[in-house]
């Protein structure tokens, strides 16, 4: 295998190799968002508020499924990361075969379970009729796409286990200008409206999947992409299930509170409301996207060191990628409480949209204040194999704090967007305090996955 694809990051300056790791990742994140926004910005501008509805909603069920698998990669992830850093060739070998061939199997699964389902989730979170039938062309893409959604999360994350965040960008990035360039061929030229941006996306997605497969090719990558290499490792498989399956859980959690947000927004507004929050969301990617990035590298540096046993190198690096996190972030919060209607005429000219999504986004962006200390930190645990607290944790913070704070404030208090908005700071409290809890038991010093004190 080329030593171009594998960066050890247990070895060198922490400083150096955590920016250098977090750049990329966080370049390939903004691109990723601009792949999103660029359906938002094109639907809202040339098919209008209906459509962009159904972008928004139709996204909410796709962004469940994408989050499932990207959390199951993270298992994944954290094992390449502790393999590498204890050099241990062999198992490497077989977690990256494994997880391969089981995203295959997993999202052909996907793909039949939601073409049958697609009508009845659309029903089930009150989908408003008028946008029903936008939503239900960009699920039904979208989800025909899921085995390229799958294959480049699944390769991608491999190649971040290994230390190298640089190939994803480069992937992503042509993806990206693909993305744009089809959405305004299909959405503003032929007027497709939702099911244009859909297919756009599908095809950028695939696009990137092939990028990644080719390069791992012609660089010798270990797995070699012929039928027979398809294999499943038990106790590998095992390993991923052990420390993934919580995080795919915790993500799947996070994006059923998003869905309930979803319903409750269409409750309160209907399709100016889901629009409004649906701008709002695609701007919060962008706001967040330096945080996650911090995470995701916190997380790779941590499962490096941790399986070479230098523990010390872990805690320094999510010292410095939590502030980092927190001038970056700090600068969204004042940008939106300057600027909000600004952000929403990016994505439509719907008076009545503006006005809905400023009232949102202005309680809504509290949470910008507390995220990176939250995101650093599970990303740091994650790294460990902590993935069975982070878990719980987001069940607590999102199901028995942000679900009901949002109908609370929102519905039965009559608050509406505003008083939703606020779920997700509350939630976020939660969050931190048993993450502070967590840590003043020392037991995030144990190596979950190698087993390492």
């Amino acid at each position: 295998m080329s030593k171009s694809i594998e960066n050890n990051l247990s070895e060198g300056n922490v400083f150096k190799k955590l920016i250098l790791f977090a750049l990329p990742y966080l370049a390939s994140n903004v691109i990723q968002s601009l792949y999103n926004v660029a359906d938002m910005l094109i639907v809202g501008n040339f098919s209008g508020t209906v459509a962009m509805s159904g972008v928004n909603i139709g996204g909410q069920v796709t962004f469940i499924l994408t989050n499932m698998v990207v959390g199951l990669c993270m298992g994944a992830t954290v094992l390449i990361g502790q393999y590498v850093g204890a050099n241990n060739r062999n198992a490497l070998k077989q977690v990256t075969a494994t997880i391969i061939t089981l995203l295959l199997g997993v999202g052909a699964a996907v793909t039949v379970l939601m073409v049958i389902l697609k009508n009845p989730v659309l029903r089930l979170i009150r989908t408003p009729e008028e946008s029903f039938g936008e939503s239900s062309d960009y699920l039904l893409v979208t989800v025909l796409g899921t085995v390229f959604i799958f294959g480049y999360n699944a390769l991608s994350s491999i190649l971040r286990g290994m230390g190298n965040s640089r190939q994803p960008f480069y992937f992503v990035t042509a993806a990206c200008v693909t993305n744009i360039v089809l959405d305004l061929v299909f959405v503003a030229v032929f007027r497709m409206g939702a099911f244009g941006a859909a297919l756009a996306t599908v095809i950028s997605q695939a696009m990137s999947m092939f990028l990644c497969i080719f390069y791992m090719v012609r660089n010798s990558f270990q797995f070699d992409f012929r039928p027979s290499s398809f294999k499943i490792d038990g106790g590998q498989l095992r390993l991923i299930i052990k420390v993934g399956f919580p995080t795919c859980v915790q993500n799947s959690v996070t994006g059923l509170s998003f869905l309930f947000l979803t319903t409750i927004i269409n409750i309160i507004g209907g399709v100016n409301a889901s629009a409004a929050v649906g701008a709002v969301g695609k701007f919060n990617s962008f706001a967040f996207m330096p945080t996650m990035a911090m995470s995701v590298s916190i997380g790779a540096m941590a499962a490096h060191n941790m399986g070479a046993g230098k523990l010390p190198r872990a805690v320094e690096a999510l010292k410095i990628g939590t502030v980092f996190s927190v001038i970056v972030t700090y600068l969204f919060f004042v940008l939106v409480q300057v600027f909000p209607a600004g952000i929403l005429r990016l994505f439509g000219s719907d008076p009545a949209m503006i006005q809905a999504g400023v009232s949102y986004v202005r309680s809504f962006s509290f949470d910008f204040l507390l995220i990176p200390f939250l995101f650093c930190f599970n990303g740091f645990l994650i790294g460990g194999g902590h993935t069975m607290f982070t878990l719980v944790n987001s069940i607590f913070a999102s199901l028995l704090l942000r679900m009901p704070a949002c109908y609370i404030l929102g519905v039965l208090l009559g608050y509406g967007l505003p008083g939703a908005g606020f779920g997700a700071p509350i939630a976020t409290i939660g969050g931190l305090i048993a993450v502070f809890v967590y840590f003043r038991t020392g037991r995030w010093k144990e190596n979950a996955v190698l087993g390492k004190g």
